[in-house]
């Protein structure tokens, strides 16, 4: 599936959830909420509003949180 970046939702340094949308898509006059997969800091957004992005494509890296 290809997609746009119609907006991101966190930013660099955000402490989300696996709840958190992280960026929303748009396909298709679609909208899709892409969700971290687990919850933790974000480090990097590796895509900007606009952008045309593709299954397997880097959306963000999230930092786990350390236990300790």
């Amino acid at each position: 599936m290809v997609a746009n970046v119609w907006k991101v939702v966190a930013k660099k340094g955000d402490t989300i959830t696996d709840a958190d949308p992280i960026v929303i898509l748009e396909s298709m006059k679609m909208e899709i909420p892409v969700h971290a997969e687990d919850g933790g800091v974000v480090s990097e957004v590796a895509v900007n509003e606009g952008d045309v992005v593709q299954e397997g494509d880097l959306i963000a890296v999230i930092e786990l949180p350390s236990n300790g």
